[in-house]
């Protein structure tokens, strides 16, 4: 029997981010793509919104925004969780510097002026070799737009507001993937490290080719990643 696989997309991504992946392990896994967690103002809701979605037992993948709510669920309901997977994410609260630029942003959408994902975003989420995939950048702008600027207040507001998850790492006693691109700009490899040093038994699966999109930049290597660490 497969055991279920619930992804979380991360900020103003929808389930079309784990389209490879779930193309790709779907004969290893039940996937499931929570969706009530996009417009929701605090990791605290997310996480109650996706457990909500998710069967009693299941293993766990998140990206990014996603990680952030992966660490919630972790606090609320870790006797769910059969295995987790941390991709391009962090365990650190908001620095004082990316909250000033967050709300920067946010003054910004709250004017009229929110535009998604735009081409001057592309080089903070996409490896050099992937910036002018035109079906990768058309993609992540539709998925912005289907989130919209309601969503995506929302979203920056819970990403704010999240606590310092750290401390409850060496308490994740369960096979644990901490995987990213190797140019992430967003979430670079040493916050990675740094989870994985404090998660017991962690694997720590660096891509190469890769930014801060990898199930999207190289479904391949990161589909591969994930069906060893459904098998550990």
């Amino acid at each position: 029997m497969r055991q279920p696989l619930v992804f979380v997309p991360g900020l103003l991504l929808t389930d079309d981010f784990w389209r490879e992946q779930v193309a790709r392990l779907s004969g290893d896994a039940q996937c499931i793509v929570p969706s009530g967690q996009y417009h929701m103002d605090s990791v605290v809701d997310m996480a109650r919104a996706v457990l909500a979605e998710a069967p009693d037992r299941f293993a766990l993948c998140g990206l990014s925004m996603g990680g952030y709510i992966c660490h919630e669920i972790m606090r609320q309901a870790p006797e769910r969780v059969i295995r987790l997977a941390l991709l391009d994410t962090s365990a650190r609260p908001d620095s004082p510097e990316q909250t000033r630029t967050r709300s920067g942003f946010l003054q910004l959408a709250k004017t009229g002026r929110f535009k998604g994902i735009t081409p001057q975003l592309i080089p903070y989420l996409l490896h050099p070799d992937n910036q002018q995939d035109k079906a990768l950048v058309d993609r992540l702008m539709a998925m912005a737009e289907e989130i919209g600027r309601d969503g995506y207040l929302q979203q920056q507001t819970a990403i704010m507001g999240r606590p310092d998850s750290r401390p409850f790492l060496p308490g994740y006693r369960l096979p644990t993937l901490v995987l990213c691109g190797r140019v992430d700009k967003l979430t670079p490899v040493e916050v990675h490290e740094e989870m994985a040093a404090l998660i017991p038994g962690a694997e720590l699966t660096i891509i190469e080719a890769a930014g801060h999109l990898p199930p999207m930049e190289t479904p391949d290597q990161v589909a591969e990643a994930l069906r060893r660490w459904l098998t550990r």
